[in-house]
């Protein structure tokens, strides 16, 4: 995401303290300062990325989910560049974008994903765009040349009536979130135009790592009654704790301590579903406003590993976003002369949490189709040991990168 208008690149600061060079003083952390408007884009962001959630929790079955806010709504901000009449204003309004220009929007995207990249050297935070175009689809350059520009998107025409074009794409995919997600797509139809790509991965060790030796097999139980024997972690530590009537809540932090894990714990007579429909931004803003350090923490946590994969379409019509999906309807005369709609919208993540540390991963794919002990303060228990809902966030500004419940934890 590089080529911006000098203005709107004051938009977000990363203040970064010099570091002397030398063996006594070390390398001073790094912050992010969000402006007024890039401050209103995460809080976009993280109103529209809770409500997917919601609703893709509303149409899944499946018992462990998770999705990356912030793929989702990069790859849907490329498209949107695209945009023009009454799916431009849709989009705007599902991604809860109004009040913000499109060069504001991608000025935002541009410096923040630029800051998170480079924000905690013990962290490694990925951001990657594509757009793979079929031979001979007459594609607007002024489209092609934001994303490049600003998104940093690779571009790459390709014979998308050959079988090796889906390999192309899906080997992008693995390179991108370092095999961690193998592909996006099984098949290219003939009235196939264009697949825009975004790829996050994330990997982070815990400030404080779990002593592998504290880990044993204990009892998970799960919503419907039945209980598993899992491997759980164990430890002690500080760390930012509250609870209310509805969940107990922990961050555990990674490296420096800019990104963090939030678990969110349901109470005795409550559950992780009950968790999921009080999601808001009102609630979520004033829930992290409302952690404490506190210096005796017991964690014990199971041991997770999962993928998961959705189709987003559905679930963005519900949102409002209907006539990007609509072949008849659909105006993205911002990308080309053609009539143009979003045939697939598919997401896959992926998230391994052990005694280290948190492996993740995310890759969303838009698919466009043309139509033709001792003296130490008391311990606060923190038993994870039923279904549990949990986010992956930046403190500085506060973004969601990562929401996922988990109801049977499995670690292969």
């Amino acid at each position: 995401m590089k080529t911006i208008i000098p203005m709107l690149l004051a938009f977000l600061m990363v203040s970064v303290s010099s570091c002397q060079k030398n063996d006594v003083e070390p390398e001073k952390q790094k912050f992010i300062q969000l402006d007024e408007k890039s401050a209103q884009l995460v809080e976009a962001d993280n109103a529209f990325g809770l409500e997917l959630f919601q609703k893709i929790r509303e149409e899944s079955d499946e018992e462990n989910l998770m999705v990356s806010p912030l793929s989702v709504s990069v790859a849907l901000a490329m498209a949107y560049n695209g945009a023009g009449g009454d799916t431009k204003k849709e989009m705007e309004e599902t991604l809860k974008l109004n009040g913000l220009t499109p060069e504001q929007i991608n000025a935002s995207y541009q410096s923040l994903i630029s800051a998170l990249q480079s924000l905690d050297k013990d962290v490694v935070f990925e951001v990657a765009n594509a757009i793979f175009y079929a031979d001979g689809f007459s594609i607007k350059q002024n489209f092609l040349d934001i994303n490049k520009n600003v998104y940093y998107a690779e571009v790459e025409s390709l014979n998308f009536s050959s079988s090796e074009a889906v390999g192309t794409i899906n080997n992008w995919v693995a390179e991108k979130t370092h095999d961690k997600i193998k592909s996006i797509i099984d098949q290219l139809s003939p009235l196939d135009r264009m697949v825009l790509l975004n790829a996050i991965y994330f990997y982070g060790t815990w400030t404080n790592e779990f002593d592998e030796n504290g880990t044993h097999n204990l009892p998970f139980h799960k919503t419907d009654g039945t209980t598993l024997e899992v491997p759980t972690m164990s430890k002690f530590e500080k760390l930012p704790y509250f609870s209310t009537n509805l969940f107990k809540a922990i961050k555990m932090p990674y490296g420096n301590g800019q990104y963090n894990m939030v678990v969110l714990l349901p109470v005795d007579g409550q559950n992780s579903q009950d968790i999921i429909e009080a999601l808001s931004v009102k609630n979520w803003k004033n829930w992290q406003a409302s952690f404490k350090m506190t210096d005796r923490v017991e964690i014990t946590m199971p041991r997770f590993k999962y993928a998961f994969e959705t189709k987003l379409k559905k679930v963005l019509r519900i949102l409002g976003m209907q006539k990007a999906f609509d072949e008849g309807l659909a105006n993205f005369s911002g990308i080309t002369d053609e009539d143009l709609y979003i045939s697939e919208a598919i997401h896959k993540s992926y998230i391994d949490v052990n005694e280290t540390g948190t492996e993740a991963a995310a890759v969303t794919g838009l698919v466009f189709t043309t139509t033709g002990v001792g003296n130490e303060p008391p311990s606060v228990p923190f038993y994870v040991d039923r279904p549990f809902v949990y986010a992956i966030t930046e403190n500085d500004t506060g973004a969601i990168l990562f929401m996922g419940e988990v109801n049977h934890p499995e670690y292969d």
